[in-house]
Order: structure tokens, then sequence, then C-alpha cells
């Protein structure tokens, strides 16, 4: 694994010096800015801190620290009682990230798995700087599991909620969120009621639309925005759709978990063996649940996790 990143951070760095190598003739700033540009550089991002209470009781296992990843138009204040629930029980540190053009973390062009992961991978380094349990739901799934297969020396565990390994097209409804934040964005609305109303065109249940406008801020000129970059997240819903590995490069040989909503599609059986290509050492279990499972079904969520986790 090691040897396949260096061959390939080092191919990049020959590109770069070849193509140097013809603009010879350019000013020294201009060389440093195509250099620089030529590797895309992480995003610090921001996130929330759980402890376990000082009184708390201490497990029998060594629980590492825990990384949780939302799922598209999430931030990481959507799963803060479950954050609290996994410091306290396993005395452990877990952090709940915002991902890029998420909640409050910075904003970049780029939107895809790789980056998505890069950007993890930094705060792991900067932030925990040990092998760290990383759990992720929906697009958040898919980033855990991106970050187990480029850095398994980051991982202790890998816990996916609700997707699997595989290129698949998005749930209908998920493409149809998003453009219908867009639309809001264009009406030009004033009142968090109105846009509560406008969604209800294209989503029935009140919590999910709760859940899309907290995404939602009020713009100086007091209209109803969003503080995600909308046009970003559409320019790349594919790459939101896609997994862009490949199990005959590269796995990940350590424990992971596979988290399934029997009423979802995101991991049909068909994806089952693919899941043991790229983590020979997966678990599935399954939850009467839709996609939305955790909050579905919080408490059997964290006894199927915790139950993972501690049996390690």
């Amino acid at each position: 694994m090691f040897c396949l990143r260096s061959t390939a951070i080092g191919g990049q760095k020959a590109v770069v010096s070849t193509a140097l190598g013809g603009l010879r003739g350019l000013p020294l700033a201009s060389i440093r800015q195509i250099s620089s540009s030529a590797q895309e550089q992480p995003l610090d991002l921001q996130f929330l801190k759980f402890g376990p209470p000082k009184d708390a009781a201490s497990t029998s296992k060594t629980v590492a620290p825990m990384v949780v990843l939302h799922g598209l138009l999430g931030s990481k204040n959507n799963n803060r009682s479950v954050c609290k629930r996994f410091a306290k029980d396993m005395n452990t540190t877990v952090y709940a990230l915002d991902l890029r053009n998420h909640g409050d973390s910075p904003h970049a062009a780029k939107h895809d798995y790789k980056s998505l992961a890069l950007d993890v991978e930094h705060f792991i380094d900067t932030h925990i700087q040990q092998p760290t349990i990383v759990l992720g739901h929906s697009m958040g799934a898919k980033t855990a599991m991106a970050v187990a297969l480029r850095r398994p020396e980051l991982v202790d565990s890998m816990i996916s909620v609700d997707n699997s390994p595989v290129s698949a097209r998005l749930s209908p409804e998920i493409p149809t969120y998003v453009h219908a934040l867009k639309s809001i964005e264009r009406m030009s609305l004033r009142s968090p009621k109105d846009a509560f109303d406008v969604l209800g065109k294209y989503e029935k249940s009140p919590d999910i639309r709760h859940f899309l406008l907290t995404n939602s801020l009020v713009k100086p000129d007091g209209t109803i925005g969003f503080r995600v970059p909308l046009d970003t997240l559409i320019k790349h819903l594919d790459h939101i759709a896609e997994f862009p590995f490949d199990y005959n490069q590269t796995r990940f040989e350590g424990p992971a978990l596979f988290v399934r909503g029997t009423q979802s599609k995101y991991i049909p059986d068909e994806a089952i063996p693919t899941i043991g290509q790229f983590f020979p050492r997966f678990v599935l279990k399954d939850v009467d649940a839709g996609h939305w499972l955790i909050s579905e079904k919080t408490a059997e969520f964290v006894e199927i996790v915790e139950d993972f986790l501690l049996a390690e």
C-alpha cells in the first residue's frame, strides 16, 4: 500500500518536474504557482469534540478515538446525542466533523471522495495523531471507506452507515433536495416558514424539511440563503454517487462494520460480495429502518456500534 502511494506521489512530482522544464522562460513566481497547484491541499475542517464525563466508568477494552461524518446536506450537529453517548459509554473522545462545503467548514470547487477523504486524513493527522474509528453515514460513509482504503494506518475500525463501496445512481430524492434548495434561494424569500412551505412541494416529511433547512441562513439583504455552495454540490452529484476505487488495487484489512437500513436501497444484496472484496473483515448488521436509520432507530444503532467496537 505504501509503495503504491509513494509511486503515485513520485510519479506526480516527475510529471510536474517535466512540465516545469518547458517553462524556463516564465518568472519564478509563475513557476511556483504552477508547482503548488499540482497537488490539492487539504482543508481545515470545523468540528465538535465530545469527551467522556469525568466520572465515566472505564470499560474493560481500550476504545480508539472516533470521527463521525455526516451525509449530504448534513453537518456536525446532526448526531450530537449519538456522539455524546459513544463518548460516555466507551470512555473515549468523539469528533463530529463538518465535511468540506458543509456546515462551518471551508468551501472548495472540488467535491469528490478523494478530496473529502484528504480533509479527514488531515484532521486525523493534526488533531488525533493515532489510529481512529471512522464512522460515516451516506456520503460520510463513502468518505469513511475512502479514508480506510487510502490511509489504512490511520484507521482502527471503519463503520459505514447505509452505504456500500459501489458506484450507483443516487436515490431520486437526493438531487431533488439540492435543486429544491436552489429554487428557494432564487425566490428571495424572507420567512423561514415560507421556505418550509415551498419545500413541501418536494418532500412531505416535516422532519426531513426541517433537516434540510438547517442549512439555511439569512443573507445581508434579509432573504433566505444557504450556507452550503449549492452550485458546487449540483455540479458534483455524479461524483457523490460514484466510488472511485478498485478492490484489485486496494483493500482495508482492519475491522469494518456495515449497518444497513432494510427499507433503504443503498446496500443491496448484490453489493455484499463487493464489500467483502474491499473489506474482508466486514460485519453486516440490518436495522428495520430507512436511510435515516440513526435517527429512526437510535438506541438499536448505538447498541450495534458499541457491541462491535467493544468486542474487538
